[in-house]
């Protein structure tokens, strides 16, 4: 088939009607004409544009599929065979679909198989490896299986066998486990041995001793896998055996990590450290079990790279390292920042001096012991208090050079000290231009009750409420408000902001409430506000509009202003954003109790994502009598609902206040396993958001889990787990050691 054939029919395609990552493909025949042409500067950047609009990070559309059978012949026409079945590879591997039927795409690349299967054979061997990668992604066993079994018997190249390992064993499990397993031979290329065993994992076999040595044998494994996955493979290895979620394959991971990091190799350590932390991350049990193996890694004249950030994520336990990481934060750079960091939490009577020598010079640590790298997720213990380092933070607070999330940080670290650190109260009123946001909140916490610094800091808030610059004058207000009781600088503050569209409108409005009888006179300008609403909102606006109308029916006990505010912010549909504009409405309408029954069927759609369903439960309980509390809103139902988004780790605090709730009588034994598992089961919860303090996340999420159970039926009542059968149904196998 020449390039000409391959194109045949471009131009009949509807491509005008349908769409891929940036809108119409009407682009598209230009595009195949392109990558199809003699040029390869111009093919390049047409197989770019591919990526980029009909596999868009993954992502594929109705013009993928339209796409699918012009990519397949121009590869079975030679022209650039090896990028274009990667790409159909790419694209029957998604799942993740926009506009078009489930599995649209990878039917597509599926009719294309005559042309793929043609080109296992391929005399080039990058060429056939990309043809079984594409193959094994079809789900079309009974078309590809037997040819890709066929070429094993004869394939040479290594990278293409270990393809075929892989692609045996994702078309048809069972099947293709006895290749996967006589692919681990002892005198085996190391590849293939790699592959197998993750395609053995992929099978569900039960894992061996043949296993665990290949494994071992090959490391430094980086690299020794499909050159189409992105995946270190002794990470997925381990990875793999945790998802299992079995003592028996808990037990082989750990094992194989141990004896990794045994290994003196550098690049070897340097990758099971990545593998460990990779653990830590999956497995509650990970870090307890490998710390004794990761701590005397600090020793080394260079530890493992990865070895002091992983030590941070699970500092709380890694005390018995504290000397370690002292020595190493002695040092310079960011290895010394990173270990001090670790050391604020392990060991903070450590840490204390050692900050207080370079505060400058320990960004990282500095934001560890004020608190401010939680993102307001999970806030450790305060930073205990300690007289030099006070001094050094007014030093450093008094420096000019101070800016940017600096003296951010400083002001934090005063206030989780309060009245202690009230000396520094000088230099956090020098600073306040620079801290109008964090500044005034510290310098409530520090602020004595009597005295010249009392007096100094009520003129200098007061001034900065009144003439200092707008974005510090709500927060200098409230302050104001907070130390003195003084409403007029709040009121000033809060009327001007009303006025206003964005993010401090909606802390002005959440402020309305602290005024009390005051906030009275507020209300013609809350009224206006929500009156006056842009065609376009944003989400700080939606925000805004939900937290006034909670305010106005604090003030005023007007529901109906209410109940239509929040209901239109609850629907609104301005993306996927809009979603937690949803959230943060729901949480309101609890505060309406009864007045919010009329919002019930706007809440009841909420009910379906995992997201809204906590916050959507309490404000259902809190707005509707017992008596509607039946069918899909029956107490029972509404707790699997609720545990669904627990199990998700989605805004998991509201769900186990609505599982309190909703009370011990709505939960059934298998909901109280549910909680059980979430309380105490070995595999987090937690799996996504800001890197560093996903450990901690999950923690104080089981925390959360034993403290609901225990209240819900008492520390006697717990039921015990049953630990789950291997994979395959059948007992686990026992532990491997290295």
């Amino acid at each position: 088939m020449d390039r000409t054939l391959a194109l045949a029919g471009l131009d009949d395609r509807p491509w005008p009607e349908v769409d891929h990552a940036y809108g119409s493909a009407e682009d598209l025949p230009a595009v195949l004409r392109s990558l199809a042409g003699d040029d390869p500067e111009t093919a390049d950047g047409a197989l770019g544009e591919l990526y980029g609009s009909i596999l868009h990070q993954g992502t594929v559309y109705a013009a993928t599929a339209e796409a699918v059978p012009f990519l397949a012949r121009l590869a079975a026409a030679g022209h650039r065979s090896a990028d274009l079945l990667v790409l159909l590879g790419g694209i029957a591997e998604s799942t993740d679909e926009h506009g078009v039927a489930p599995g649209a795409c990878r039917a597509a690349v599926a009719g294309q198989l005559p042309f793929v299967l043609d080109l296992v054979g391929a005399g080039e061997a990058q060429v056939r490896q990309a043809a079984v990668w594409a193959a094994g992604h079809t789900a079309a066993t009974a078309e590809a299986w037997p040819v890709l079994r066929g070429r094993w018997e004869e394939e040479t190249d290594d990278a293409v066998r270990a393809e075929l390992v892989t692609a045996l064993v994702r078309l048809d499990p069972a099947r293709g486990a006895p290749t996967a397993l006589a692919a681990l031979a002892p005198d085996g290329p190391a590849r293939v041995r790699v592959t197998a065993v993750l395609a053995c994992l992929a099978a569900g076999l039960p894992w061996d001793i043949r296993q665990h040595d290949a494994v071992l044998a090959a490391l430094p494994a980086d690299g020794q896998d499909s050159a189409f996955e992105e995946r270190q493979p002794l990470q997925a290895v381990v990875g793999g055996l945790l998802r299992r979620d079995t003592a028996e394959d808990r037990e082989a991971a750990f094992a194989l990590l141990e004896a990794a990091l045994r290994i003196p190799a550098p690049d070897v350590r340097a990758e099971a450290v990545w593998a460990a932390d990779h653990a830590c991350m999956v497995s509650r049990s990970a870090p307890a079990r490998l710390l004794p193996v990761l701590l005397p890694l600090l020793d080394e004249p260079e530890p493992p790279h990865g070895v002091v950030a992983l030590l941070d994520k699970v500092a709380e336990q890694a005390g018995a390292g504290a000397t370690a990481l002292a020595r190493l934060a002695a040092g310079q750079g960011d290895l010394a920042d990173r270990a001090l960091a670790a050391l604020v939490t392990a060991a903070p009577a450590l840490a204390a001096p050692l900050l207080a020598e370079r505060l400058p010079e320990r960004p990282r640590a500095l934001a560890a012991a004020s608190g401010a790298r939680a993102h307001g997720t999970v806030v450790s213990a305060p930073f205990p208090y300690d007289a030099a380092l006070l001094d050094a933070v007014r030093r450093r607070l008094a420096d000019p050079e101070s800016q940017g999330n600096e003296p951010i940080h400083l002001a934090l670290l005063l206030a989780s000290w309060g009245r202690r650190a009230a000396p520094a109260v000088p230099e956090l009123l020098d600073a306040l231009p620079r801290i109008p946001l964090a500044g005034p909140t510290a310098l409530t916490a520090l602020c004595p009750d009597e005295g010249e610094h009392r007096t100094a800091t009520t003129e200098h808030l007061r001034a900065a409420a009144l003439h200092g610059p707008d974005e510090g004058r709500l927060s200098a207000a409230r302050a104001l408000h907070e130390l003195t009781g003084e409403t007029g600088p709040l009121l000033a503050a809060i009327r001007a902001e009303l006025t206003g569209a964005g993010r401090r409108l909606r802390e002005a409005a959440r402020l309305v409430t602290a005024l009390g009888e005051a906030a009275e006179e507020l209300v013609p300008a809350i009224r206006a506000a929500l009156a006056d609403r842009p065609e376009r909102r944003s989400i700080p606006r939606l925000d805004a509009e939900a937290e006034l109308a909670a305010a106005l029916w604090d003030i005023t006990g007007d529901d109906a202003t209410a109940v239509a505010v929040l209901e239109a912010v609850i629907r609104a549909d301005g993306g996927p954003w809009t979603r937690w504009t949803a959230l943060r409405a729901a949480k309101l309408a609890v505060r309406l109790g009864p007045a919010a029954r009329p919002l019930r069927p706007a809440l009841e759609e909420l009910l379906a994502t995992p997201l809204h369903a906590p916050a959507a439960v309490l404000a259902l309980l809190a707005g509707l009598p017992e008596e509607e509390l039946r069918g899909p809103l029956d107490r029972t139902v509404l707790a699997g609902r609720v545990l669904d988004a627990a199990e998700s780790a989605v805004d998991a605090d509201s769900a186990f206040e609505a599982l309190s709730e909703l009370g011990r009588a709505a939960l059934t034994d298998e909901h109280l396993h549910r909680i059980e598992r979430l309380a105490q089961g070995d595999r987090r919860v937690v799996t996504g958001g800001i890197a560093d303090q996903i450990i901690r996340a999950d923690e104080k999420l089981a925390t959360r889990a034993r403290e609901t159970l225990n209240g819900l039926i008492g520390l006697t009542g717990l039921t015990g787990l049953t630990e789950p059968t291997g994979p395959t149904g059948q007992a686990a196998p026992a532990p491997v050691r290295g």
